[in-house]
């Protein structure tokens, strides 16, 4: 009987191979050892979720097996392994395994060892907390250690939903994630960055090359100065100081602007704060300034309203004197942020002893006064506050002869590495919607999962881009133009449409790898032999 077995490969094997390169299930197996009564490892099952969420099915971790349900899984994992292998009870044991291990020690064991793999600069490194929304009752475990999933400020402005924190570390160079670890909801972030850089004042000072901790805000407060002084840091100087203010109206003063580029410069202070000493960067562009300028003309626009209502009202009121109503009106104009009075006019309104037509022999009782008032633009608040908004200041104890002003503020843009990190584990049709699980400590496993798929879609993505610009060669972006930098996402949306087809004609099986072109060759080329392989391609 002759049978036709279709299944979608799609992009999953460069997964796969990705993951057999950076031999994660071997080192997580390693580390959680093994048990001959299962039929996978913890470390193959930790890659099926990968797969799982790096997939982009928007399917939750329970209906695993539905999703391996049509895949090539053998060729995924090794021979022997079925999609009903990676049940949710399977699952599930396995995050037990993680906690008991300890979920931040095991990714950063396994972390590090990629990133000396795969020769990943260490030299600037971002850190950020994020929080995770969460449904359903989750109950406190009075017998493990795990995180607490209470209600709280949510960043998803979620305040209905519980929260888990998430502490992330990534180096700048490819966005790949190194250190993690997983906090409760209700910690503050200034809380989660004080204790993150007790510990990092050790490792930076054991690495063999200078490292430099890059945060924003969040980052630079007194508490925390002890322990930036012993950390080279590179951080974004809290709006909210004075200080920040003032030192932004002096370098408008002076006006001795360096260039960055055609759009952006600088000017450097040099400082003492919280008992270090630094060097503060105040930094404007002219896309900050154009920005600036309509977000004050739409706040002018509001507060003018608002000054109309004001002086509506204060037109109606009748004051002993003219004193007392100017003053009125000083009191309303003190709090107005654009606006300052333009024209003032007092009219008087006599009230008089009897009652009747007043004649010129009525005597007076007493004199009210109205006040009438128009306002006008106050260019000059206006100028400093559009000075203000089109600046930030960074702050650094980095010496200048180790980084310049201009590396500095690469370096601290190089922060976007870690939000982007963000944004894809809080993809909607990424796995964080497989939050179902009711054991904090298994959520706590589960997360850990999740910044593991980041290290292997990250770590992929920096490979190839890397081989594409030393081929010199270039990839079609979504409209068809050629693209240097294109994101592993796109990539694996021109993969869709790969299947492996097994032919079993009288006890004779031949497999073929069907849909791949010459554009989709040359991608599954760019990340190396192992790819290649599952595939059934030359690796060039």
């Amino acid at each position: 009987m002759d049978i036709v077995t279709v299944e979608r490969l799609d992009h999953l094997g460069i997964i796969a191979g990705v993951i057999k390169d950076l031999r994660l299930i071997e080192m997580i197996d390693a580390r959680l050892g093994l048990d001959d009564q299962e039929d996978i490892t913890t470390g193959e099952a930790v890659a099926g979720m990968i797969l799982n969420g790096l997939g982009f099915s928007d399917r939750p971790m329970s209906l695993t097996p539905q999703f391996f349900a049509n895949r090539p899984v053998a060729l995924l994992f090794r021979d022997g392994v079925s999609a009903e292998h990676c049940n949710r009870f399977k699952l599930g044991r396995s995050l037990d395994k993680t906690f008991s291990y300890g979920c931040d020690t095991l990714f950063s064991e396994v972390a590090r060892a990629v990133c000396q793999q795969e020769g990943i600069a260490l030299q600037f490194t971002s850190l950020d907390t994020t929080s995770f929304s969460l449904t359903g009752a989750y109950v406190p475990e009075t017998d493990t250690q795990a995180m607490a999933i209470p209600y709280g400020y949510s960043k998803d402005h979620r305040p209905d939903l519980k929260q888990a924190g998430r502490a992330l570390m990534v180096a700048q160079d490819g966005g790949v994630p190194f250190l993690s670890q997983s906090w409760d909801g209700h910690a503050s972030d200034t809380v989660i960055f004080k204790e993150r850089c007790e510990a990092l004042i050790t490792q930076f000072a054991a690495s063999e090359t200078p490292r430099y901790l890059i945060a924003d805000a969040k980052l630079y407060t007194e508490a925390n100065a002890p322990n930036l002084a012993r950390l080279p840091f590179i951080t974004r100087i809290p709006e909210t100081l004075t200080v920040t203010q003032q030192v932004i109206e002096q370098a408008w003063a002076w006006g001795e602007w360096q260039p960055l580029n055609e759009t952006v410069r600088y000017q450097r202070v040099e400082l003492c704060h919280y008992g270090m000493a630094q060097r503060w960067l105040v930094v404007s562009s002219r896309d900050a300034w154009q920005r600036a300028a309509q977000t004050l003309a739409k706040a002018q626009a509001k507060e003018a309203e608002q000054v109309q209502k004001q002086l509506f009202h204060l037109q109606a009121q009748r004051f002993p004197s003219e004193t007392t109503a100017r003053a009125a009106l000083e009191t309303i104009a003190q709090r107005w942020r654009y606006h300052q009075i333009a024209q003032v006019a007092l009219s008087p309104h006599i009230q008089y002893a009897r009652k009747g037509r007043p004649t010129t022999q009525t005597p007076q009782k007493a004199i009210q006064w109205q006040i009438h008032a128009s306002v006008m633009p106050d260019s000059a608040k206006l100028t400093r506050q559009q000075q203000r908004k089109a600046c930030f200041v960074l702050g650094t104890t980095i010496p200048a002869t180790a980084l310049t002003d201009g590396e500095v503020v690469a370096g601290y843009k190089g922060q976007s590495a870690v939000e982007r990190g963000f944004r894809f584990l809080k993809d909607p049709v990424f796995f964080v919607s497989s939050l179902f699980i009711k054991k904090p400590s298994r959520l706590q496993g589960l997360l850990m999962v999740m910044t593991l798929a980041l290290l292997v879609y990250s770590v992929a993505q920096r490979r190839m881009r890397h081989q594409l610009a030393r081929q010199h060669t270039t990839l079609p972006n979504q409209i068809g133009q050629p693209g240097s930098r294109p994101t592993l996402r796109w990539v694996f949306q021109l993969l869709e449409g790969i299947n492996r087809v097994t032919f079993s004609v009288q006890e004779h099986v031949q497999i073929v790898i069907e849909g791949l072109t010459d554009l989709r060759r040359k991608i599954l080329q760019l990340f190396g032999q192992k790819v290649c392989q599952i595939y059934q391609i030359s690796s060039g």
